[in-house]
């Protein structure tokens, strides 16, 4: 496979990548997981077993409260026709390997899955062929292990868009961020029960927590009303 234009300037730019990497982490904004039940039943009619997993982002960091997070307004939106048994299962920092490791320590049989993942495989270099390994692996943990009929696979992030990332590291992260999605599209077309959920979220500044790097409430929303969606034509 030819290596990218990116790839192949990551080397002469890494002096300047590493000094902006430095930056940002000792600029960044650190914001916590927000309080509330990461477990719980809403609603009334059928039962929807729900489980989210990933990283800070489906963990709802950018929100105040998870209420204001994926969890809590997808929840919302699914609890107008089922009765949603759900369980959030998600880590800052964590990538996808981690999420693989937390999952293996759950019990419980789901119906419909949400994960998102990749940000944190980016940051920590792990390649396009090991990140699709693992994805993999993740399909069919949810798949077969949990009992998951439908997973909808949160594409990975177009890390260029973030607002606290400058240039030409934003471009760089934003490059593989493309890699990686590109092959995560690759296997889920592997899985029947899994749909690729590619966020098209308008270019506002509202849609950005205050770091700069996570969603904000708006943006968990825009998320939240995507990703039911799916869920309901499948289920």
């Amino acid at each position: 496979m030819p290596i990218a234009a990116d790839q192949l300037l990551r080397v002469a730019l890494l002096p300047v990548l590493a000094v902006q990497a430095l930056m940002v982490r000792r600029g960044a904004v650190q914001l916590p997981e927000p309080a509330g039940a990461r477990e719980g039943r809403q609603g009334r009619g059928p039962r929807l077993r729900l489980l989210i997993t990933g990283d800070s982002s489906a963990a709802g960091v950018g929100a105040g409260t998870q209420e204001q997070a994926l969890s809590g307004q997808l929840v919302k939106l699914l609890s107008r026709q089922f009765s949603v048994e759900w369980r959030l299962v998600a880590t800052t920092g964590h990538t996808t390997g981690n999420a693989i490791e937390d999952l293996r320590r759950i019990e419980g049989q789901f119906d419909a899955a949400v994960s998102a993942l990749g940000v944190n495989d980016v940051t920590r270099a792990v390649t396009c062929n090991r990140f699709k390994r693992q994805q993999a692996e993740l399909m069919r943990l949810l798949s077969v292990d949990l009992g998951v009929r439908t997973v909808i696979v949160t594409g990975v992030p177009q890390m260029d868009r973030f607002p606290a990332l400058p240039q030409p590291l934003a471009w760089i992260l934003g490059r593989q961020s493309a890699r990686l999605d590109e092959g995560l599209r690759e296997v889920i077309a592997s899985f029947p029960k899994a749909r690729h959920l590619a966020l098209h979220l308008p270019d506002d500044p509202a849609l950005a927590a205050v770091d700069g790097y996570h969603p904000s409430p708006k943006a968990y929303r825009l998320w939240a009303e995507q990703a039911a969606r799916m869920i309901l034509d499948q289920v």
